[in-house]
């Protein structure tokens, strides 16, 4: 992680200036849903808050979670302030329980997603005219395409911590950090009772190993950290039959 901290001061220019992407661009279109572009930031949630009123449980109790000596509460971090510190309105919104997480998509109009809608648009290019170097149908290792290079890693990278959206490198299905940067929540459970849900991609704090397709990682659906953040998909709407069609 000191390698990170070194680096960022001389990295960080050049990285927010690489493919920022402006919070209304929105969603990709896949051929059974919609997602979000990139993780659900700050000031998306801020307008959520605005028309409804809400008080996240990390505001409520004192502060979110940080890993130190385990567990620990930060006073004051929310996902106002991720690392009790005022920071860009587009970094990733943190610090929210699954709860949270899913009544926000709701109003969106979405859904958090499952596992499979997940990894299925993180590692499978869906889109019918992929830029290069995308090829349509395949199924690649990582969500940055062949390699994990330029994800948000704790690997030397120009992110001490939490990147904002659109700085690291744009991966499969034209989304960001689908791998690295913030977990994020999916419906996916470890029974029916839903006590215990799956995140998927990685962090920041890690290597690029939990941002693997198959890494199993389920938290508590009432736990809220520093690492832990979301996106939505969307329903599509059903496809109109052309009655105007002349039948064979």
């Amino acid at each position: 992680m000191s390698i990170k901290h070194a680096l960022s001061a001389l990295l960080f220019v050049t990285s927010a200036a690489h493919a920022q992407v402006r919070m209304d661009e929105g969603r990709v279109v896949l051929p059974s849903f919609a997602i979000d572009r990139t993780e659900v930031t700050i000031a998306q949630f801020e307008r959520y808050v605005q028309a409804t009123g809400t008080v996240t449980r990390a505001e409520k109790e004192g502060g979110g979670f940080e890993y130190g000596a385990g567990w620990e509460r930060r006073p004051g971090w929310s996902w106002r302030k991720p690392d009790g510190q005022t920071t860009r309105a587009d970094m990733p919104a943190v610090h929210l329980d699954f709860a949270e997480a899913q009544a926000y998509c709701r109003w969106a109009g979405g859904r958090l997603p499952t596992g499979d809608e997940w990894q299925k648009a993180g590692f499978t290019e869906l889109r019918d005219a992929p830029p290069a170097p995308w090829a349509k149908g395949r199924t690649y290792p990582w969500t940055t395409g062949d390699s994990p290079q330029a994800a948000n890693t704790s690997d030397p990278d120009p992110w001490p911590r939490a990147a904002p959206a659109g700085a690291t490198r744009q991966g499969v299905n034209g989304l960001y950090d689908m791998g690295a940067n913030v977990w994020e929540w999916t419906t996916d459970s470890t029974d029916a009772t839903g006590r215990e849900r799956r995140t998927v991609g990685g962090s920041w704090w890690y290597g690029a190993f939990n941002m693997k397709a198959d890494v199993q990682a389920f938290k508590p659906a009432d736990f809220y950290a520093v690492y832990i953040g979301f996106r939505c998909v969307y329903d599509l709407p059903p496809k109109r039959l052309n009655t105007n069609k002349t039948p064979p």
